[in-house]
């Protein structure tokens, strides 16, 4: 059998054993008392019975290959139970125990160890807390957890068990499907987890908890699948870094560090970034359902004033859009609705028909007479010691009927996160509305997943996501630099246009510069002097041959000056370009053992003040880098800002596919690459300066 279809054995299991001592009873009694139907095997070789439950003395006399196994003993242990659960062919396992690859090269090796015992059995771990799966309610987990059986739900993978402990603790009412703790991710990481997950169609979402990645081309992979299938993944990347730094000569590499990496990886394949453990949760949350919002536009409902205020200030910072009431409906509302009420979008409905089902089911129909791609309620209830939750109850049995009437998806939010007890979240979840903690949190969480819905239709259509991400070894030599002439003449051969050109010597650039005609660009070519502005090494707009012979004096004289040792023996001549409209930097960015990134962004002298840029993982399609030109905060001057023409998008679309083409066929040893600047202008597209450092 092999991995893929063990690992679904382990994600789907008839029956379990528990490996280890007393705290294994205690796992295996809480599956028992969480429903789990299938059979249940407690393994150990020193006790007849452990906490009432009988024990099988070695996996050897186990009666089949049980479909999943959690193993808590000690790493030498471990590794002997793994290789008789492989014989006896068991389908997956779980290692708590530490000591392995995190120690060193000792539990390197004795990891490797383990990945050969296990063969084709599916390994979780080591140094993991396990995996709780609810929806067959099994917990292969060593200690207590909050969660409980669910029909469907969001599965949750991180490489932090506390984080998963603490999830499992929340009171927020999360429908969670599976929950695992990856740990060293020996064999099994967030890759292999994702693409079986996506299989299982109880699955309405996927949260991720990372510090890294370990296998990008397959995250890849599976969150295009995730993408094809309409499933949000929902990430909360910790451990922002700014990797290799230290060897960057590039303007490059100042604008695209490790963690903006990974944010185009996010981009490209649809997958949802947030910043903690709320926007996590609540995200999570508004996906959970499975009832995707198609578009951002919501209608709005709440009870007072200050909470319409609210819906309209975090609506409009979240980017949803509240369109207006028609007549037919302002009518219908001021019939059912006191003088004082608000009637616009956000409805304010007031108190005054609070606890009238009539009165309220009118209002609801009215106000979902709309074609607003979601409803909101907005919805605080009051201590159970008032007596008066009942009137909350059934506002809410009212929104679930009225939302399945008007076949519209929606959602509720409290004004205050524990304003919204989880009886009421049950209920809301039970009908497929999502019960959002907090107005803030709600609202920013349910912007993240209907711009989801929008945003995946255009992903898909530019082709991108399709694509593997390149995923280079590690290179770790400084390697060396090509002057500008072989730098340019490198790219030439894949398309970038370049100045017309000669490279001469300081004693024959008059007659090279006869042959081009003037005015005039004259560049020191060395690779020894990679930042030329700085050394002195250019000089513009020479109008003649006096100009020339002047400015070839000064250049030798100042180079002599910044570094001593660079011979001024070669200099490159080109004719001026034109004034352009928009100067620009394309680059390359090496990750290794991550990605080759290409750069796009504000270029010219304001490269690292501006920092405008956006990241595209290679390789790419023209229609992902033309959307990464129009959306940098200088994109107006590409497209005839105040009156001025617009550039030639299509030719500077192209000069940048010469840049990412060159990169993609020498991907295994291009360290970093730097065209800044590409002049643009309404005819074309020009690269007037360039660096390349290969390995």
């Amino acid at each position: 059998m092999s991995q893929r279809e063990n690992l679904k054995r382990l994600l789907a299991p008839k029956h379990l054993a528990f490996i280890g001592g007393r705290s294994m009873a205690q796992a295996l009694k809480r599956c028992a008392e969480g429903g789990f139907e299938g059979q249940l095997w407690l393994v150990n070789p020193q006790h007849a019975e452990l906490e009432g439950v009988p024990c099988v003395r070695s996996v050897a006399e186990l009666p089949c290959g049980p479909d999943a196994v959690f193993i808590a003993t000690n790493r030498e242990l471990t590794l002997k139970c793994v290789a008789e659960l492989a014989a006896k062919g068991a389908g997956g396992a779980i290692c708590y125990a530490s000591g392995f690859a995190e120690t060193g090269a000792g539990g390197l090796a004795l990891q490797q160890q383990l990945l050969e015992a296990a063969g084709d059995m599916a390994l979780l771990g080591p140094n993991c807390y396990g995996l709780l799966d609810y929806l067959h309610s099994a917990a292969l987990w060593p200690v207590a957890h909050g969660g409980k059986a669910v029909e469907q739900g969001v599965a949750v993978l991180t490489q932090s068990g506390n984080f998963a402990y603490n999830l499992s603790m929340s009171d927020r009412s999360l429908p969670i499907a599976y929950m695992a703790s990856v740990g060293n991710q020996a064999q099994l990481g967030v890759a292999e987890l994702m693409d079986v997950l996506l299989d299982e169609p109880r699955v309405t979402a996927i949260g991720l908890h990372l510090e890294g990645l370990k296998n990008i081309p397959g995250f890849a992979r599976a969150a295009y699948k995730a993408l094809q299938q309409g499933i949000p993944v929902i990430a909360l990347k910790t451990g922002v870094s700014e990797i290799g730094a230290e060897l960057a000569l590039s303007h490059t590499s100042s604008l695209a560090g490790s963690d903006a990496l990974y944010d185009a990886l996010f981009e490209r394949l649809g997958v949802i970034r947030v910043s903690g453990p709320v926007s996590f949760m609540e995200t999570l949350k508004a996906a959970a359902c499975g009832n995707l919002p198609s578009g951002p536009s919501l209608v709005a409902l709440a009870c007072s004033g200050g909470d319409a205020g609210l819906i309209a200030d975090y609506a409009e910072r979240n980017g949803l859009s509240l369109p207006k009431l028609d007549d037919s409906q302002r009518a219908e509302l001021v019939e059912v609705l006191p003088s004082y009420a608000n009637i616009a979008n956000p409805l304010d409905f007031t108190t005054a028909i609070w606890g009238d089902g009539a009165a309220l089911d009118k209002m609801l129909d009215c106000a979902l007479r709309t074609d607003a791609d979601a409803a909101l309620l907005v919805l605080d209830y009051p201590g159970e010691e008032t007596g008066e939750r009942l009137q909350c109850d059934l506002l809410l049995e009212l929104y679930c009927a009225a939302l399945k009437r008007h076949a519209k998806v929606g959602c509720v939010a409290s004004a205050f996160p524990e304003l919204l007890p989880a009886h009421a979240r049950e209920l809301l979840h039970n009908q497929g509305v999502a019960a959002l903690q907090g107005v803030e949190d709600g609202l920013a969480a349910w912007g993240r997943i209907a711009h989801y819905r929008q945003q995946r239709e255009t992903l898909l259509a530019r082709g991108e996501a399709a694509l593997v991400p390149l995923c280079p070894q590690a290179l770790h030599s400084q390697g060396r630099l090509l002057d500008e002439w072989h730098s340019k003449q490198a790219l030439c051969s894949f398309g970038l246009p370049l100045p017309q050109a000669l490279l001469s010597t300081p004693a024959q650039a008059v007659d090279a510069a006869r042959q081009l005609g003037f005015p005039l660009v004259l560049k020191a070519v060395s690779s020894d002097l990679p930042h030329k502005t700085e050394a002195g090494a250019v000089a513009l707009n020479l109008a003649d041959e006096a100009a020339l012979q002047a400015a070839i004096g000064q250049m030798r004289q100042r180079i002599a000056a910044y570094a001593p040792g660079v011979a001024f023996d070669q200099v490159l001549l080109e004719r001026m370009a034109p004034a352009p409209l928009a100067e620009l930097i394309v680059g390359i960015k090496r990750e290794n053992d991550f990605a080759l990134a290409l750069v796009i962004g504000a270029g010219g002298i304001l490269v690292e003040l501006l920092k405008d840029s956006r990241s595209l993982l290679l390789p790419t399609t023209d229609c992902a880098i033309r959307a990464a030109l129009l959306s940098l905060r200088s994109a107006p001057l590409l497209q005839g800002f105040r009156g001025r023409a617009a550039v030639d998008l299509d030719a500077l679309v192209q000069a940048i596919r010469a840049v990412a083409d060159y990169a993609c066929e020498n991907a295994g040893q291009l360290l970093e690459l730097d065209v800044n600047p590409l002049l643009v202008n309404a005819q074309g597209a020009v690269a007037v300066d360039a660096l390349i450092r290969l390995g």
